[in-house]
């Protein structure tokens, strides 16, 4: 229930009540100590009589508040016993002794409008990590702190990336309910809830539950198509898991799953897809063809991933398929988003026949790659006919002594050079 103004000051200047330190056992910052940024190490208590206070010693250092990236400290906090010989500090210089790293108390911060002020003048001294250490004193009283948040955005910006960092999900969960949707940032911050959840049905109910929240243009297409793909994707998983216990379809049986499709990456997906499901038709949800057009891939998106789908299952037509097209007049040709270059060798890596990857050897541009491409995958005819297109006699004549003698190879290098109708260069 929300307190109001003066039952607020009541409660910050009532003596009864001890100002934030980072010694309470059951404080929330113990629960960020192992936090790969913010908390390095936490010193032990030094022993000290009973009669003397205690005060926070805060050693700071990190990114200016007013940098372009997210502000990040490196702070820890070491909690010694100390006489609080200095009393009377300003929240100016507060801020500044907490900036040099030496000894400070709090405890004299002890209403709301002291303990705001503070918090303001860190904010203006740019430095994240002093920043850190009046919103952990404003903390004992989450609502207000919220509620005073939505004033100071930068502070605010500055608390969800520290929780954010150090993974404290109920702190950051707490946080999110008390601001509203139009908080920047705020959206992402709750869709990022699903990486909480395990189970892909509630997963997806979750995402569902996200799209109406006030995205940009751009996140918004990115969370639709995040829904859109889980639940294609739980879809997809039940047929073929179904399929796969049935023994009914030889390719689970020749080729079985290795993992389970749920919250994989689109692109990965369309690889299943090609690999299992290449030839269904564009209405069904696990054909390539559908993926493609659901998720506005490009054509060399879908091209590299279908050909290394079809090339893993060595299905070479279906490869040579990829890159036939045809134009007005009827006639075909191949043609390739990837260079072919990089054709022959994801060919390669999936150990097609010499036959197949001489036709893309052949299509390479460049004579002198060409050669080489050749050579490497044995496509000596690629080489002789370059040699010959090239009429560089000196190189046909090199290459036949690599032949074995009587081969066809010889044989096809012989009539070359006796072949009076072509004019050598050399």
């Amino acid at each position: 229930m929300m307190k109001n103004k003066a039952d607020e000051e009541d409660y910050w200047n009532s003596s009864k009540f001890k100002a934030f330190t980072f010694d309470d056992e059951d404080d929330e910052f113990s629960r960020l100590k192992e936090s790969k940024r913010a908390v390095n190490s936490i010193r032990p208590l030094v022993d000290e009589d009973d009669d003397e206070e205690e005060v926070e010693k805060v050693s700071w250092s990190g990114e200016p508040v007013g940098s372009k990236t997210p502000l990040l400290f490196n702070t820890y906090c070491a909690v010694i016993g100390w006489r609080d010989y200095v009393s009377d500090w300003s929240p100016e210089e507060t801020v500044q002794r907490m900036q040099q790293g030496k000894a400070v108390s709090l405890e004299k911060f002890r209403s709301l409008q002291d303990k705001l002020l503070l918090l303001d003048y860190a904010v203006s001294a740019h430095d994240g990590n002093v920043i850190t250490a009046p919103l952990w004193d404003l903390f004992v009283f989450p609502e207000v702190l919220f509620r005073e948040l939505t004033d100071r955005q930068t502070a605010l910006r500055h608390f969800i990336h520290y929780l954010t960092e150090s993974k404290d999900q109920r702190l950051l969960l707490e946080l999110l309910r008390y601001l509203p949707l139009s908080t920047p940032g705020l959206p992402l911050l709750q869709y990022k809830e699903h990486l909480g959840i395990a189970d892909e049905n509630k997963r997806r109910d979750f995402l569902k539950s996200c799209l109406s929240l006030p995205f940009s243009p751009e996140d918004s297409v990115h969370v639709e198509d995040h829904y859109t793909l889980l639940e294609r994707q739980i879809i997809i998983e039940a047929t073929d898991g179904h399929a796969e216990r049935g023994g009914k379809q030889e390719i689970f049986q020749k080729f079985p799953r290795k993992a389970s499709i749920l919250n994989m990456p689109l692109i990965t997906t369309l690889y299943y897809c090609c690999f299992y499901h290449y030839t269904e038709s564009e209405g069904t949800y696990s054909s390539p063809l559908n993926i493609r057009q659901t998720f506005k891939l490009s054509e060399k998106q879908f091209f590299v991933t279908a050909l290394a789908a079809r090339a893993k299952l060595k299905a070479w037509p279906d490869v040579d398929a990829l890159f036939t097209s045809r134009n007005w007049l009827g006639f075909t040709r191949k043609k390739s988003p990837l260079s072919f270059q990089r054709v022959v060798d994801v060919l390669h890596k999936n150990s097609a026949p010499t036959q197949v990857l001489q036709d893309y050897v052949a299509l390479v541009d460049d004579a002198e790659l060409r050669i080489t491409l050749a050579q490497k995958h044995k496509c000596h005819d690629i080489v002789i006919n370059t040699y010959r297109d090239l009429k560089d006699r000196q190189q046909l004549l090199g290459y036949r002594a690599k032949m074995a003698r009587g081969s066809a190879e010889e044989r096809k290098i012989n009539e070359l050079l006796n072949n009076s109708q072509i004019r050598w260069k050399n």
